[in-house]
């Protein structure tokens, strides 16, 4: 591809050359959901061998992803994303906002979905699959914390606009999130006894967090997804608020093989949310 000299300087004509590309996108997406192995990753989206031999070898050339070598006979290799890569989620999850609010809805800006719109046929297709093994993210509770409990045998994870902040009554859906934590906080001995974890998750910052947790005493991890790898990796719907890409409200039931057995979305009454997905977590603990 041909550049005027002007666009050598320029980010976004840079950036242009690596996400210009459709199957660059998409590759891209499906490496953020965890489809990082060749064959894996062509079965889901349905591009041949010779497309998606050439993609890898740009994306890796403009180090964007990586080969990591996961077998010797015959000689197999997992493409995961760099820092770069890494980098670039907050630009696809912003794209997907952007094509939810503007192409697939009607512009509003709103912290729910309607039940026929594509966020809500896209956050309940996630039940049967399976998360990502190595989705770790900062939290309340240390620097890579996973996002499925490791020692439960289910897992609520929940996510929510953001806390402390004061625009939630100006957007609808978006307000009720303290009240969603103390819930959580209130029923937390009762998902122990289950043999249910909790985890919560938001695109605050982790301090933001910390502070929420010490004076609220939250006793279950809250997750930053500031660098949205949560939210790429599940294709999550999302707003922006107060400047942020914040998470929409949701609830997901995940057993201990990281797969997701239930998804509440909308969340609009909250209480009856929390306490069905103590219901379903229970049940799903009951029939491993």
């Amino acid at each position: 591809m041909r550049m005027h000299n002007a666009d050598e300087t320029c980010g976004i004509a840079q950036a242009a050359l690596v996400l210009g590309d459709w199957w660059n996108v998409l590759v891209l997406r499906e490496v953020a959901r965890g489809y990082v192995r060749f064959d894996a990753l062509a079965a889901e989206i349905g591009l041949s061998r010779k497309v998606l031999t050439e993609r890898f070898g740009r994306l890796v050339a403009q180090g964007v992803l990586r080969r990591s070598l996961y077998q010797r006979r015959p000689v197999r290799y997992e493409y995961l994303l760099t820092d770069a890569g890494v980098a670039l989620l907050p630009l696809l999850v912003a794209m997907q906002d952007w094509g939810d609010r503007w192409v697939l809805g009607d512009g509003s800006v709103t912290a729910t979905a309607a039940e026929d719109g594509a966020e809500h046929a896209r956050v309940h297709a996630l039940a049967g699959t399976r998360l990502p093994d190595d989705l770790d993210l900062p939290g309340t509770q240390g620097t890579g914390l996973p996002v499925v409990s490791r020692d439960a045998a289910a897992t609520v994870l929940f996510t929510y606009p953001g806390t402390g902040i004061e625009w939630g009554e100006q957007i609808p859906g978006a307000v009720g999130c303290t009240l969603e934590n103390r819930l959580f906080r209130d029923a937390w001995p009762d998902f122990r006894r289950a043999g249910v974890d909790v985890r919560g998750a938001s695109t605050q910052l982790t301090h933001e967090q910390v502070e929420f947790a010490r004076v609220e005493q939250v006793p279950y991890p809250l997750l930053s997804d500031a660098r949205h790898q949560l939210a790429a990796a599940l294709r999550l719907p999302t707003f922006r608020g107060a400047g942020r890409l914040r998470h929409k409200r949701l609830i997901l039931v995940v057993d201990a093989e990281r797969t997701v057995r239930h998804a509440l979305f909308p969340v609009v009454d909250i209480p009856h949310a929390v306490n069905e997905s103590l219901r379903l977590a229970a049940d799903c603990v009951r029939m491993a």
